[in-house]
């Protein structure tokens, strides 16, 4: 399929075509599946990590130390 088709069909520009073949290509689908958990792992790690020092913020400010 022609790079201007994929373009118009995924609403993409050309330079992200060729940068994501450039990132991935050479990747089974096994490694990009697990690409795929290891980075929502990731997400939900941030989260936790977010969550967790926003509690140590407010305790904090609850009890009055800088």
């Amino acid at each position: 399929m022609p790079t201007s088709d994929l373009c118009r069909k995924h609403g993409l520009s050309h330079a992200t075509i060729y940068q994501l073949k450039a990132t991935y290509s050479g990747i089974g689908l096994s490694d990009a599946e697990r690409l795929k958990q290891l980075e929502d792992e990731n997400a939900k790690l941030k989260c936790l990590l977010a969550d967790a020092m926003l509690d140590n913020v407010v305790l904090k400010d609850l009890l009055g130390k800088p």
